[in-house]
């Protein structure tokens, strides 16, 4: 976990806390950090052990480190299984100071690449306890089961997802198009979500792209993407 301080006051009093996915550390959100304390932000980034806790352990310490962060208002990105992290948090307790959440190849309402997975000897393992938690809560029936989970948005939720198609999807089975390589595009559309935009990006390479930067800035600071 880091704590960083923004060069301007553009946005004083705010910070963003980012939270990784899975098998990634939290300095994986570095220059997403860095471009947002360009614009005036303070950051800090949340790790958590994406494969040995729960789902809901890691949002319980998610909560204890929004509860220590010295801020006026504060937002949350999540990428992938960080933004499942989001929304068990805000299911089960909220701070008044969270603003807006973006979600960037969050796969709020099923994972194929990993219900796939966990059909393979030792995968559940790898795929760890928070994923294994997610799965279970996610049967397939009506109502979606994300609006099971979270019935009502409690602050403002933008959700990126990624069109481009490189990456784990390529060697598993029946991946539904367009996805990211990792997520599927259906799997990110959250019920209640204020806004929802896809780049021509792969799933990791939302954690590099300026273009989801941009996105995830407008976002923060007006509610909305920016649509062509």
């Amino acid at each position: 976990m880091s704590h960083s301080e923004p060069p301007a006051n553009r946005h004083g009093g705010e910070t963003v806390i980012l939270v990784h996915g899975l098998w990634t550390p939290a300095a994986v959100f570095s220059l997403h950090s860095h471009w947002l304390q360009r614009r005036g932000y303070r950051t800090r980034r949340f790790g958590y052990p994406s494969v040995r806790s729960t789902l809901s352990q890691n949002a319980h310490a998610l909560q204890r480190f929004i509860a220590e962060t010295s801020a006026t208002e504060i937002h949350l990105v999540g990428h992938s299984m960080g933004g499942l992290i989001i929304l068990e948090l805000l299911a089960t307790a909220r701070d008044p100071r969270l603003r807006r959440a973006v979600f960037l190849g969050t796969p709020c309402l099923d994972s194929h690449c990993a219900r796939r997975l966990v059909k393979v000897a030792g995968m559940p393992s790898l795929l760890g306890r928070s994923i294994m938690e997610w799965l279970t809560r996610l049967p397939r029936s009506s109502p979606s089961p994300a609006t099971t989970l979270f019935p009502e948005p409690v602050l403002e939720i933008g959700v990126l997802a990624g069109t481009r198609g490189v990456g784990l999807g390529c060697v598993v089975p029946g991946l539904p198009r367009p996805n990211d390589g990792v997520v599927a595009v259906a799997e990110t559309r959250l019920p209640g979500a204020a806004d929802f935009i896809a780049l021509p990006v792969a799933h990791s390479q939302m954690l590099a792209s300026r273009a989801c930067a941009a996105q995830i800035a407008a976002f923060l600071e007006s509610g909305r993407f920016l649509h062509a």
